[in-house]
This record gives structure tokens, sequence and C-alpha cells, in this order.
């Protein structure tokens, strides 16, 4: 980890690289990487791994531009402190767009001090000298290794040295390397370090008695049997929301006597909705509908009915948190470690100096670990016991206690020439904000969020909000997920209503220079025939999904996705978060969803929030499309075409599709 020493550049004998970020640039102020006495190269990862592969996309760029391979840079995770590294959130597929330029520029100065630095000492002109494989080398003069050259690269001023980036066509490992993640050895192999390992030795675990019934808050408390069971240390009733969602807490020196305290809790609960329904809501968000646009003669309409949905990251939420006269510290598998120090920060009154978060590996986010109840709850807990504690969420916590992916509900009508081309589009929708952004509470941002439609057809969107009776939170492609899945339903409905081919009528609908139809047509042309199709335009990026199905035994057999990236920085991570977001598609169109029944989540598990099996898997076959664009971003890219595709592909020959999942009753 990072020391406040490294953190200065005060590393005695390291040649340490700050490099100004431009103004314009989301990444800001300095980013370091440092090469030490013994030549290793080691670089700061400004943004936590959620499993996206970030730290593996850090160490493609940094080996690129100092000359090694990449399994030469060893990484270390930034702490949170956006003062020093900007922006510190993985959201919105921003993670290569914002790290890529500054991360390739504080290697390269780094490599050009080191070959300056060989020059000086060879006497010849800089331009005679090159760096190769840790090495900096000249025709006459043989080769100095990095560690050879770090002191006197150190006495150099950096503002004296012109910086050059490698020029793609001398890229070695940009978009060409076949590596696979650089802590891969480290995960299977139980090394990598998560959430809940990272607590430092002897730390107490924590578990929490929550709300049996959304809203419903602690009324009275009789904790003698808890207290009684051995190991048991204390119980804390937790009052939201500077404590999280609010429950009861039992702190014991194990995993075990904690659950075993919390069964022996004697809790009241009031207040609260413990008659709420979520077929109810769903209802409720279809009669919010504006008032239907008139058919004509040539019209045609649908409308589409979304769930709720859960995040179901593998690892469950977790936090540990340490309260000292000095300060907090805490460590946990977060999104945005800066953004929680600011918060902690103000919540508990402290210099932000005196908070120090840690962000850990993770097992998945997909926005959910953007939010801190985990944390606060950790935090609560610490201060009554005055040592480090440890909570832990449960599956059935994780899954009951969520911020969901709101449902919605869509009116799609188009207007028909007459060959059943579309040449006017109507998309009505109702949903709910995301409670825990309120800038989402304004229609205009949700539809900014969801509505991005790359087809030439006119046409106008509108955003009805009813309030959501239940916490709300960032969910992969957030609102995209459900605006493009609607969309490319209905447009596959129609295409397969007028008789034609899916993939030649989009390709009707593109402009013949697009990024779009460039990727149509290379997934087209891989896969073949297809009886699902889908296309997204998003984050910096462009993506086709093509599906071949078994309907009648409501199968996915093949997948084809064509993907424009811009530049694809580590090509094994670009398939595996198509792969993962297809994945997410299968999961959710085949049934996955969560109910609400009695005023609580009926969902507690795997068992029941029925998310796709290995047998369940297709083929999926994943074309990295060349393209001259910038970096892209990926993270969220795939999931709403390929959830659109294969519910059309499945549908083909029965039903149209009026909803997700599927074929089952939403809500």
């Amino acid at each position: 980890m990072i020391t406040r020493r490294t953190l200065l550049g005060a590393a005695a004998g390291s040649l340490v690289v700050p490099v100004p970020v431009p103004a314009a640039s989301p990444l800001a102020p300095t980013v370091f990487v440092r090469v030490d006495p013994r030549g290793r190269v080691i670089a700061t990862v400004p943004k936590p791994d959620t499993g996206q592969g970030v730290r593996t996309m850090a160490a493609v760029l940094i080996a690129e531009e100092l000359a090694v391979e990449v399994e030469d840079v060893t990484l270390e995770q930034a702490p949170g402190d956006p003062a020093t590294f900007g922006p510190q959130g993985v959201q919105n597929s921003t993670s290569s767009r914002q790290l890529a330029a500054p991360l390739r520029q504080a290697a390269a100065a780094a490599r050009c001090l080191l070959i300056a630095a060989a020059a000086a000492k060879w006497q010849v002109p800089v331009s005679e000298c090159v760096a190769r494989s840790g090495h900096v080398e000249h025709p006459r003069h043989r080769r100095l290794p990095y560690r050879a050259l770090v002191g006197a690269a150190s006495a150099i001023d950096p503002a004296s040295v012109p910086v050059t980036l490698t020029p793609p066509e001398k890229w070695r490992l940009i978009g060409r390397t076949s590596a696979g993640r650089s802590d891969a050895r480290d995960i299977v192999t139980g090394r990598a370090r998560y959430g809940a390992e990272s607590a430092p030795a002897g730390a107490l675990v924590a578990v929490v008695a929550r709300p049996p019934w959304i809203g419903a808050q602690v009324g009275t408390v009789d904790d003698a049997a808890a207290r009684a069971v051995p190991d048991v240390v204390a119980v804390v009733t937790l009052v939201p929301p500077g404590a999280g969602q609010g429950g009861v807490a039992v702190i014991a020196r194990n995993t075990a006597a904690a659950l075993r305290g919390r069964d022996r809790l004697t809790v009241t609960w009031t207040g609260g909705t413990p008659a709420a329904d979520s077929r109810a809501w769903l209802d409720d968000l279809g009669a919010a509908l504006p008032p239907p646009p008139p058919l004509g003669e040539f019209g045609h309409q649908r409308v589409y009915r979304l769930p709720l949905l859960a995040h179901a990251a593998m690892e469950p939420m977790n936090a540990t948190a340490h309260v000292t006269a000095s300060g907090v510290r805490v460590w946990a598998p977060v999104q945005d470690p800066g953004g929680l120090r600011t918060l902690l920060a103000r919540q508990l009154a402290l210099p932000e100096a005196q908070v120090l978060i840690e962000a850990t590996l993770a097992g998945g986010g997909f926005g959910r670990r953007i939010e801190p109840d985990a944390v606060f709850e950790a935090v609560a807990c610490a201060r009554v016991v005055e040592e480090p504690v440890t909570v832990r969420w449960t599956r059935a916590d994780d899954t009951r206690h969520d911020s969901y992916r709101p449902m919605s509900v869509h009116r799609l009508t188009a207007g028909l020439d007459a060959s059943g081309m579309p040449v006017g589009r109507v998309h009505q929708v109702a949903t709910w904000p995301l409670t825990v952004v309120p800038v989402f509470s304004n229609p205009a941002v949700v539809r900014a969020s969801g509505d991005h439609f790359p087809y030439a057809v006119p046409g106008e969107v509108t955003v009805t909000l009813r309030p959501a009776p239940l916490r709300t939170g960032f969910w992969r492609a957030v609102y995209a997920g459900q605006f493009g899945y609607a969309e490319e339903c209905f447009l596959s409905e129609l295409a397969r209503r007028g008789g034609h081919d899916p993939v030649e009528f989009r390709r009707r609908l593109l402009p013949a220079d697009s990024r779009l139809r460039r990727v149509l047509d290379v997934a087209a042309g891989r896969h073949g025939p297809a009886l699902g199709v889908a296309c997204h335009l998003d984050y910096g990026s462009a993506i086709a999904v093509l599906v071949s199905a078994d309907p009648a035994a409501r199968r996915v057999l093949r997948v084809t996705a064509a993907v424009d990236v811009g530049v694809p920085v580590h090509p094994s991570g670009v398939v595996a978060q198509v792969e993962g977001g297809v994945m997410d598609a299968l999961s959710t169109v085949l049934g996955a969803q969560i109910t609400v029944r009695d005023g609580a989540v009926v969902q507690s598990s795997f068992r029941d929030y029925a998310w796709a099996r290995i047998t369940d898997c297709p083929a999926v076959d994943v074309v990295i499309v060349d393209s001259d664009a910038p970096i892209g971003g990926l993270g969220e890219l795939a999931y709403p075409p390929a959830a659109a595709a294969i519910a059309a592909a499945l549908s083909a020959g029965g039903e149209p599709v009026t909803g997700m999942p599927y074929a089952v009753p939403v809500g």
C-alpha cells in the first residue's frame, strides 16, 4: 500500500515522477510512477479494481511506455485521496478514458528521464539511445539496466526533459498483448485479498439484524439472550442515515458467534410499508404513462414492463473500520474511495487528513459499491467498541437490502411506411429516480442517461417519474439498460412484423459510414443468420450483438458481439467485459428479478434470484473491431443490446416480448 512518504515523493533513492494533468482532464492533479533502486517499476493505480481489470489496464499502459513487460510492473492501490489522484470513482465506464493518457504520460516521463541519464553518462545524444526490456541501450555503449540509472535520473529536473509517447506503430502491448489479468494467479491461488479478508488481525465481526419489511425502523430491543452468547462483545442499534440503513448490530469475536447472537435478538419494528407489493408498483407506473399517441393507418405500439433487479455481486457487501483518537481507517471494497473519504470526513466532522480509505479488491460492483452503507455500519460499530470491526452482510442481507435497479414501464409507438419501415417514434417512460443520487430526480437527467437511440428515426422521448417506494441506485448501464432494451425489442418486433431481416432492417436505419453500421456488418459477417439482433452506441464505444437460440427449449445457443472501443488497451479484458455483460443479460432475460410481497423482498439467494448457471452459457464470440477512435468505455456497453438480442431470439416464432423477463410474469 502506498505510504504518505512515497506519496509525497520522498522515497529515498527512488525516481518518482509527478505528472501534472491538463485542466481539461478528468484525472487531476497528479499520478505517480516510480522506479526504485533495484530497477523495479512501481505504479500507483488511482481507481479500485472491482473485477473490471483496471489494475491490469494500468500495468499494460505503464509497461508499454517504460519498455518493460506487464509482469514487471508492481502495482500499488492508491488510498482515497481525490486531492492527489483526482476523481477515483469507478462508474459510467470511465476508467480507461480517464486514466489512459495520464498513466502513459507518467510512464513516458520516467522513461525519458532514464534515457537522459544514460545519454549524459555516455556523453551521447539522447536521440541515439533507446529503452528496451528494462535497460537503456546505445549502439556503441551497450546497455545499462534501469537500476544503474535511477540515481542520476532522479537528479534531473523533469521540466528540462521533453516527454515523447510511444507511437501506435511501435506498440508492443497496447491492443496487442495476449496476457490475461496481471493479478490472475494471486486471485486463483488465494493470495489476492478482498474486502473482508483485508481486516487487521484480531478484528471483531459484526452482523446486523435488518428491517423485516421496507422502511421499518427499530422500536425496542431485548438483547439479553444475544449478549449471553459466548464471544459476543456488544450489541449496537444503528440509526440511519448516519449508520447505514438501520438495524441492530451484534459484534463478536468471530462470525459464527455474531450470527448466533443475531438469531437470539428480540426486536420490535415500527413504521414502513408492511403491505407493499411490487405488482402494485408496476401497475402504478403503467397508470402514470401519458395518453398514448394515435396509431394512424400504419402505426404499431407495444408496452414493456421491467422489474426490480439486485446487483448480486459474488462478494456480498462488507467493510472494516477502526476509529481512534487520531482518526478513522477503513478497509473496504468500494467504487469511489476518494468520494467516500470526503463523505466520511464530513459526517464525522474530521479533517480529511484524519480519514484513510484503503480500497481493496472487490468481487464485483456493478454500481452497488458506490454507496457507503456498509462502511457507515462498520464505523458506527467501531466507535462503540474502540476496536477494528468488520461488518459482514450475508447473501440474504445483500439480496434483500440492496439499492435496486428501478422498475420501469415503456410504451413505444412507431409510425410505419407502406413497407413497414419506421418513419417516426414516440417512447413514453414511467420509472423511479435513483434515491441514492438526488440529481436523478430530474426527468431530463434520467432521459439523458437512458436515451441513446442511434437510428435515423425522428421522434420524442418523455419521462415520467414516480416516487420510489424503496432504495434504488446505479445498476450496470443504469437507465440505458431499460430504455435500450425496450427500443431494440420493439425494433425486432417491427422487423419481424414487416417481414424484414433484422440485420438489414437496422442497416437501413444507420448511416453507411457510422461506427455502429460497421460493427453490425462485422458481427453479421461473423455470425450468419440470427434470430436476435441489437446495437448500442454509448460511452464512446459501439457494439452489435447477434444471437442464435432454440426458442422451444428456451436456450441461447450462440452469441456474437462485435465491439469498437477505440483502442482496446487490454484485448482479453475487452472480451471478458463483453462476456460478463452477456451473462448478466441472459440471467435477467431468462428470469432473475426482485419481487416484493407483504412489504418484504421475496428473494434471498441465488437459489431464487436465478442467475444463469454454467449449463446455461452459450458460446460467446467477441470480435474486436479495428478503430482509430479514442479509447472508449466498455464495462456497461454490452448489457443493453445483449439483453434485447437474447429476448428477441428466444421469442422468435412466438408471442412478442412484453418485458423482462421475456416469458414470465413481471413484478
